[in-house]
């Protein structure tokens, strides 16, 4: 896949507590914040966003790493091209202050900047709240982000930190206990539903962490969990990215099933429509 212009997409900024990110904007309506997985903001990716701006709402993608646009495929660009790419970005990343790596119980610093971009983004798009995206290292963001009551519809896709590479990390998620704590009241009182998306034989992403996940949200966590072998096998990666990088978009795919229930979730969290009955 080539390199995506940004065509279709607005460009912007947004500033807090000091720290000023890019901000990539497409569609109308209620907010979605898009948190990319490493390298960052691919093609595909932006793909997704198109689809999310489709369903009728205000795709919202911040630049947290990489070159918005940039396709690092390494059949389309060389394996070369492709490691120096991804080994730069995961670098940045694990020097930057703002992402925990490897820590349990504790939240990312770059949370509160997401959150605060939430809530402008709600100020701006209006609607009954904004949903969020994570996907990869930003999945358990969007879990972060739900202390917020403005955010009504986190999507945690392929969520894999902390790296697990203790029993313990792969039983956690990176998001602080404070913070899970509210997340938790918010399922209990406000009817707040957390949907998880990952394959089942990703390490990145250990059956434990979703384990967790039911044990603490109980009912409130949906997880989608999908087979090796329903990942698009046309990926040089092995499965991981269930939106992305390893989506088979046509009708009855399980990876389409689940971009479908992604999007279903923000068209009744968002948009308040009704979920279609089930067919007799």
């Amino acid at each position: 896949m080539p390199n995506h212009d940004l065509t279709g997409f607005t460009e912007g900024s947004f500033t807090h507590d000091g720290a000023t990110r890019r901000v990539l904007r497409a569609g109308t309506g209620p907010a979605v914040i898009i948190m990319a997985e490493i390298p960052g903001i691919t093609p595909k990716v932006l793909e997704f966003a198109g689809r999310v701006a489709a369903a009728g709402c205000t795709a919202v993608l911040p630049v947290l790493f990489g070159e918005p646009g940039r396709d690092p495929d390494p059949r389309a660009v060389g394996w070369a091209s492709s490691g120096r790419y991804l080994a730069s970005t995961m670098w940045r990343v694990c020097v930057s202050r703002e992402f925990t790596l490897l820590a349990t119980g504790r939240s990312s610093r770059v949370v509160g900047w997401l959150r605060a971009l939430a809530a402008a983004e709600h100020e701006r798009c209006g609607g009954p709240g904004v949903g969020a995206v994570g996907m990869c290292l930003t999945g358990g963001f969007a879990l972060a982000m739900a202390t917020d009551e403005r955010l009504v519809a986190p999507v945690l896709s392929q969520p894999s930190l902390p790296l697990a590479c203790t029993p313990g990390r792969a039983a956690a998620i990176d998001i602080g206990p404070e913070d899970l704590a509210v997340v938790r009241g918010r399922c209990e009182r406000e009817g707040l539903q957390v949907l998880g998306l990952r394959f089942r034989g990703d390490r990145l992403v250990p059956a434990d962490r979703f384990a967790y996940l039911r044990r603490e949200l109980g009912d409130a966590f949906v997880a989608v969990e999908l087979d090796d072998g329903d990942a698009n096998p046309d990926s040089a990666l092995p499965p991981h990215s269930v939106l992305t990088e390893h989506l088979i978009d046509e009708p009855g795919r399980p990876t389409r099933e689940a971009l479908d229930t992604v999007l279903d979730l923000f068209r009744t969290r968002l948009l308040l429509e009704e979920r279609p009955a089930p067919a007799n």
